[in-house]
């Protein structure tokens, strides 16, 4: 391990979201060992950081790292070698963007996840669900009904020892998540009701039985795992809170009275506004999405960000969650935050809910998601106060960035860091 490193007269993210006076930052074998003005660092390295902001780094709670296409011809053509070595480079350059820990929904599987833990490529700390679990016929069902071929709606590589996704019955929910979790996940997925692009399903049509929901709940909780459920609305989406799931993912048709269901029960509320967009986008353009789909999205645009207003006046925790499926996009998840702020978070909220509330949600908010004494340093610097979000959704807006201490990529001032090696990990 590296010596210890103190950056020194930063404007540093604090409890309530904003910037106070600079601040030094000592920075002790991956961790903050002291936040200050003025601090005695002894012979730890300085570096000058006036002007720059620092926060911690962000928490991305819903993107699939190992997904690069939308195009199902080219998923289905392409090796599990070549998958996981272009999952290796998207999760590069989430980390690069200013991502320290990212929650998978489905795609990546233990192995990415320990891979990078590992230190054999860089990448976020990553929480991983491996499959998303739904009924037959269901939002996460791929079947190919030309071939008569079996196929999760993600069209991610067979690989030894990925789990079964298609699940019909409360015992045969027990015996698939039980499955998921000997596969290594941090997290199951479920697929609570329809969507946009998938052809036999809509947003508000539930999937699976409450019977069904709360016996994956009951499994996960036995091996103190949380399960996170697709639900536009309607009763798939109450099912899913009833039954104790930890997030709801979209939420597009949320009410009132599933608003106030979510903050009784401590609900998380990912509403992934970046990804909605651009398939409602898509289907205005028109001539990328099938007529289905494009149906769908259209019917979604007097919706967009209605959820995120509703949950904020209920006081629901809101997280951000960018949904990326394009390799073309893995390493823009910030532009998700200026999207909460729009949808009506204040700014101070949407920087929380990138970090500290992200981190919560993980069940990691005692070790990441802070700049404060004894939590792991993972943040990233800008040149520039983020009071316009907007900035965050440019190329190249985090000039730098450290994941448990290590400087990956440095910030030009801190040239000097990038050798350093992490802390022991968090996941």
């Amino acid at each position: 391990m590296s010596g210890p490193f103190v950056l020194r007269e930063a404007f540093v993210l604090d409890e309530g979201g904003g910037f106070s006076a600079p601040q030094d930052v000592l920075v002790e074998e991956g961790r903050v060992a002291a936040v200050g003005p003025g601090l005695a660092a002894g012979e730890a390295e300085s570096f000058d950081c006036s002007g720059l902001y620092l926060l911690p780094g962000i928490v991305d709670c819903h993107s699939h790292v190992a997904v690069s296409s939308l195009d199902p011809l080219e998923r289905l053509r392409t090796p599990v070698t070549r998958w996981a070595l272009e999952a290796a480079r998207n999760a590069r350059r989430v980390l690069e963007c200013g991502v320290t820990t990212l929650r998978d929904p489905g795609g990546a599987d233990a192995g990415i996840r320990d891979a990078i833990a590992a230190g054999l490529v860089p990448g976020p700390r990553l929480q991983v669900a491996v499959v998303t679990l739904c009924q037959t016929g269901g939002h996460a069902d791929g079947y190919l009904a030309g071939a008569q071929v079996e196929c999760s709606a993600d069209y991610v590589a067979a690989f030894p020892g990925r789990p079964p996704y298609l699940v019909d019955g409360a015992d045969e929910m027990r015996k698939a998540v039980r499955t998921v979790l000997r596969a290594g996940a941090d997290w199951i997925k479920l697929c609570t009701t329809g969507g946009v692009v998938s052809p036999h399903d809509d947003g508000e049509v539930p999937e699976l039985t409450r019977e069904e929901i709360e016996a994956a709940v009951f499994e996960a909780g036995r091996k103190g795992k949380g399960v996170m459920a697709h639900a536009f609305g309607g009763e798939g989406l109450e099912n899913a809170v009833r039954a104790g799931v930890r997030s709801i993912e979209h939420g597009l048709f949320l009410t009132e009275a599933q608003a106030a269901l979510m903050a009784e029960r401590g609900c998380a509320l990912v509403p992934t506004l970046y990804a909605i967009r651009e398939v409602v986008a898509w289907a205005e353009q028109g001539g990328i999405l099938p007529e289905y789909a494009e149906r769908k999205a259209l019917a979604l645009r007097e919706k967009l960000g209605n959820a995120v207003a509703l949950a904020r006046a209920h006081g629901v925790r809101i997280v951000l969650g960018s949904d990326f499926i394009r390799r073309e996009l893995h390493g823009r998840n910030l532009a998700e935050l200026p999207l909460l702020a729009e949808a009506g978070l204040t700014v101070e909220e949407a920087l929380l809910a990138a970090t500290r509330e992200g981190a919560e949600l993980l069940g990691l908010g005692d070790r990441i998601g802070r700049i404060a004494p004894g939590y792991l340093f993972d943040a990233i610097l800008l040149d520039r106060e983020p009071g316009d979000l907007s900035l965050l959704a440019e190329p190249g807006a985090v000039a730098g960035v450290f994941k448990e201490g290590r400087a990956e990529p440095p910030h030009p001032r801190l040239e000097g860091l990038s050798g350093r090696r992490p802390a022991a990990g968090a996941r």
